[in-house]
């Protein structure tokens, strides 16, 4: 009798994958804010009027994280190592590398150039999606507009400061 095996995974290894990268995304947004917040420095900032007060960011990049995450465990499952895949990995490693910028350089025009570069890469990522995953295109709407945002208020405290 000839066995025939299937690529197709069981529903607990993919619950197991989309566990895998929202824990991973949540786990490493924390560890990332927690080991550059903003401390003295950033208090005493010349900061624009529309500066949000510290504790609205930590629910809003909770939320942002998972959506990142749903749509990074999409892309991972509909393609692996195809294109959309790889921006979504190069828009995290901008998130990523965002606050280290700003905070533990206390740099805000570096910041500044890579947070344009992440808005390009969701922006990019958004763009390519759109044809073959509506909804991660959807999902990452929001995390567009509050990098739009947050690009908005490094501009405004790097022209402070």
């Amino acid at each position: 009798m000839l066995i025939l095996q299937t690529t197709e995974k069981r529903p607990s290894q993919t619950l197991q994958v989309r566990l895998y990268f929202v824990v991973a995304v949540l786990c490493s947004g924390t560890a990332i804010g927690t080991l550059t917040s903003p401390g003295e420095w950033y208090a005493e900032l010349n900061k624009p009027f529309f500066n949000p007060p510290n504790w609205v960011f930590g629910p809003v990049w909770t939320v942002l994280y998972v959506l990142i995450a749903v749509a990074g465990w999409r892309q991972f499952e509909a393609r692996r190592k195809g294109s959309h895949f790889t921006l979504w990995c190069i828009q995290l490693g901008l998130n990523f590398l965002w606050s280290p910028a700003f905070f533990s350089l206390q740099n805000p025009w570096l910041a500044f150039i890579v947070i344009v570069a992440l808005f390009l890469s969701i922006f990019l990522f958004i763009n390519r999606t759109w044809s073959t995953d509506k909804i991660s295109t959807l999902i990452f709407l929001p995390y567009l507009a509050w990098v739009n945002f947050a690009t908005a208020l490094n501009l405004s405290i790097a022209i402070l400061n």
